[in-house]
């Protein structure tokens, strides 16, 4: 292994990688697919390895390949980010941009933003993972995570987004057959709809009230990891939760769902987190403050007024 590899080959890797094809990728890059085959040649040599398994049908990745791209993709957007540094306000951000969220919140409100940004930018190379679990944002390569609550990881950066609470919900059918519960205790006699959101601990809800922090644990025989499904059990009138309030505001209002307990609430304020100063990074600066700026106002907003 010589490692005498350069940036070249990494982004006709890179390419390759991306299409799974050699000749996708010739086209892409304006070169001769000749030029690509040498070039992928010339990195495995150097890297001493397999990086892919080529068939008359099919180019498929190999294990040290999907490592390689890894890598890749973090040395070209580190390239990138010299240059934008360097030249500054002359030239338009590019390269990848890999964003986590929640399922609703993604769905709802970061994917027509993003959708914005894209289109002005279209360099860049734009992902959003949604998922009902707190990522690691180093270990698992994501520029930014948009949460609900206090982030505790001493090493990440959290950008304030809104004040947000959740607030105990349940459809008016639930409460008619049931009752209204008139203290926290009162909801270990009710059917709770069972859900691990990404930082809270299953069956066991910390709410602040009039004396502040109280904790009760509740039981339920319906349970979901997926936010979706356990909001749709709400309006069904299968139980009372917690819900954040951007997502039941509109409910609220129109009295599909109803507060329960209306003086408790737990504290769920939105924030970007990143684990890069937002001042390294042209790209990874646009894209919080935008995210920041359209989910406090305009079509896309969090409507945070249920407290």
């Amino acid at each position: 292994m010589n490692n005498q590899w350069n940036m070249t080959d990494l982004r006709v890797f890179y390419q390759v990688a991306k299409r799974s094809s050699f000749v996708s990728a010739a086209t892409d890059l304006g070169i001769s697919p000749a030029y690509v085959t040498k070039r992928i040649a010339n990195l495995e040599k150097a890297l001493g390895c397999t990086l892919f398994h080529r068939t008359t049908r099919r180019v498929l990745i190999s294990d040290a390949g999907e490592t390689a791209y890894t890598w890749a993709r973090k040395v070209l957007d580190a390239a990138e980010e010299l240059n934008q540094s360097v030249l500054g306000a002359k030239t338009l951000p590019k390269g990848s941009l890999r964003i986590s969220t929640s399922l609703r919140l993604g769905r709802n409100h970061l994917a027509p933003i993003l959708a914005d940004l894209g289109r002005k930018y279209p360099d860049l190379e734009i992902w959003l993972e949604v998922m009902d679990r707190r990522v690691d944002l180093l270990g698992e390569g994501f520029d930014i995570d948009v949460r609900m609550g206090e982030v505790h990881e001493p090493h990440l950066i959290a950008h304030h987004v809104v004040e947000n609470a959740r607030v105990l919900c349940a459809a008016p059918a639930y409460l008619a057959q049931r009752g209204h519960p008139k203290t926290l205790a009162d909801l270990t006699a009710h059917d709770c709809l069972m859900y691990r959101e990404r930082h809270q601990t299953f069956g066991v809800w910390r709410m602040q009230g009039p004396n502040g922090p109280e904790t009760v644990k509740v039981t339920g025989v319906m349970g979901s990891n997926q936010s979706d499904i356990v909001h749709q059990w709400a309006l069904a009138g299968l139980g009372i939760i917690p819900l954040a309030s951007w997502d039941v505001a509109g409910l609220l209002r129109e009295g599909v769902l109803e507060r329960v307990l209306p003086q408790y609430h737990q504290s769920a304020d939105v924030w970007a987190v990143t684990a890069a100063r937002l001042d390294q990074s042209v790209k990874l600066r646009l894209c919080t403050q935008l995210l920041i700026s359209q989910l406090q106002s305009g079509p896309n907003a969090l409507d945070t007024s249920v407290r």
